[in-house]
């Protein structure tokens, strides 16, 4: 149970919702979930915390019991923007210091209708995210498979770093045409992303500027990038010479392959 709700501020990158500490306080926390990039808690109120980490946010948990590790409270920092006091002791402290993260309250019953998250395509391991839908969803598109994979109502929490060593495990320049990908490759693209998926999320994520896990903790799939953030070094594929490179899409750093991606 949430025994006290600070609100330190009264925007993040929105607005925070009205009497927002009053409305936690006192709830009680049934299940926690998430949909594409957003983190929900669903409380005993009816309603649900919408929670977005945004480009430097991290939710850090301290002062409980996790395994055999106690993690101490650290002295408040100058981004702790919201923080959660837990009955059994436990502190979580919403941290951001560039405020490109949100957070909302929404109906539970509701929450799918919330503006954040209506129009988002399947998540990468539901059942809904398969060959065929992918094949459909692709065809015809002229846009470079690289924007089509980051496009979140295709298919939702794909990011930047991931699609990148997606399309490099695929071998398919991220330039090309989504349209113009062939439905057997295409298909390759869902084992492919799950996989990577898994592997990021075995390591604890990619730690490159801000990310944490909830203890605070780095996450490493960082040291397993493929082409990720390595551009002039030698491509890592089996019987390939190439040399990473990096181009600018939409206003993102693509990595790639121009020997054995096509």
């Amino acid at each position: 149970m949430i025994t006290r709700a600070e609100v330190r501020r009264p925007d993040l990158r929105w607005p925070l919702p009205e009497g927002m500490a009053e409305r936690l306080t006192g709830a009680r926390v049934l299940a926690l979930r998430r949909r594409s990039k957003y983190l929900l808690a669903d409380l005993s109120t009816g309603e649900s915390l919408l929670i977005h980490l945004g480009m430097s946010g991290r939710m850090l948990v301290c002062g409980a019991m996790q395994g055999d590790f106690h993690h101490p409270y650290p002295a408040p920092q100058k981004h702790d923007h919201v923080v959660l006091h837990m009955d059994a002791g436990a502190r979580i402290t919403f941290n951001d210091a560039r405020r490109f993260g949100a957070m909302d309250l929404t109906a539970t019953d509701d929450a799918e209708g919330h503006w954040l998250l209506r129009g988002l395509g399947p998540e990468p391991f539901g059942n809904d995210f398969h060959e065929e839908y992918l094949v459909a969803r692709l065809h015809g598109r002229a846009t470079p498979i690289k924007s089509a994979l980051l496009d979140q109502r295709i298919v939702a929490g794909l990011g930047n770093i991931y699609v990148s060593e997606v399309l490099h495990r695929a071998g398919i320049d991220p330039r090309r045409k989504a349209g113009r990908i062939s439905a057997v490759r295409a298909a390759t693209l869902v084992p492919i992303i799950r996989q990577v998926l898994a592997e990021a999320i075995a390591a604890g994520g990619s730690s490159l500027r801000d990310h944490r896990q909830p203890d605070g903790e780095l996450g490493y799939f960082q040291h397993a990038f493929r082409v990720y953030d390595r551009e002039g070094m030698p491509c890592p594929s089996p019987g390939c010479s190439g040399t990473i490179a990096r181009i600018a899409q939409a206003g993102r750093s693509s990595y790639y392959c121009p020997a054995c991606q096509r």
